[in-house]
């Protein structure tokens, strides 16, 4: 081996240094090692040797920064995702059955969205129901107390409304036509418009004539929101004064609407 040492220089005892000579020698040595590995002293854990110049032995300890600090995330869940080159942020963990979503106006290019859930299938169900009389002469719409409410969770959702509803629809002299409009509103929009009965003249002793059937309705609707949507129908005698149209008659039949969120 040279002497001194080819890479760092250290000075080492020779073979014709006299014994009494060897204590200096190896202080000599010694001190020589320590001043070299000087840098390596220290540190903590999870840092780094970093070199501070092109000198030997020329370290120092760091925080390693070439890597994701835990310290970026805050909870169980949450997802570290880049917001532009070389930089990263955290993105929070979603609520309970969103999925992530890849949305170029969000920091992160993602967010979290309820599931779209599939193509036809169902969402939710909504039921409602009512057995209270109502009679009406005007030929104004008016409500006959079948009405249900829907949140869909999706807007791109559609909403089957389906409904059956026991109705009578009277003329109350013998030359009125007996028939009746019933009308589906989603809010305050007319969605669908149906009518129950004929359009004929008739002559008879008492004068008056009742007709009474279900009224049904499946209608298929887009009502393109996520926001609470109240689904009515209402109807209104063509003939005015002189007709009427009852549901639920005398409280003795019940109305029942049912809403069903459709997957898009």
């Amino acid at each position: 081996m040279a002497n001194p040492t080819t890479n760092y220089g250290w000075q080492m005892p020779t073979p014709t240094d006299l014994v009494t000579d060897l204590p200096a020698d190896f202080e000599v040595f010694g001190q020589a090692v320590d001043t070299s590995l000087l840098g390596l002293k220290g540190g903590t854990t999870g840092q780094v040797l970093s070199k501070t110049s092109g000198t030997d032995m020329a370290f120092t300890w760091a925080t390693d920064a070439s890597g994701i600090p835990a310290t970026i995330v805050d909870a169980k869940g949450d997802i570290i995702a880049a917001t532009a080159a070389d930089t990263v942020s955290r993105l929070a963990v979603g609520a309970n059955n969103t999925v992530l979503t890849a949305d170029s106006t969000a920091a992160t290019g993602m967010k979290w969205a309820a599931g779209a859930g599939g193509g036809g299938k169902v969402l939710q169900v909504v039921t409602a129901s009512t057995s209270t009389g109502v009679t009406i002469t005007s030929t104004t719409f008016t409500d006959t107390g079948l009405t249900a409410t829907i949140t869909p969770t999706l807007s791109s959702s559609r909403v089957l409304v389906l409904t059956t509803q026991p109705m009578y629809v009277g003329a109350l002299s013998s030359t009125t036509e007996l028939d009746a409009k019933i009308n589906l509103m989603r809010d305050a929009t007319q969605v669908y418009l149906s009518t129950l009965g004929t359009a004929i003249g008739f002559t008879t002793s008492s004068g008056s004539w009742f007709l009474g059937a279900h009224c049904n309705i499946s209608y298929l609707d887009s009502p393109a929101t996520t926001s609470a949507t109240t689904y009515k129908t209402q109807s209104a005698p063509i003939a005015g004064a002189n007709s009427l149209s009852q549901f639920q008659r005398n409280g003795t039949s019940t109305s029942v609407m049912i809403l069903l969120e459709i997957g898009a």
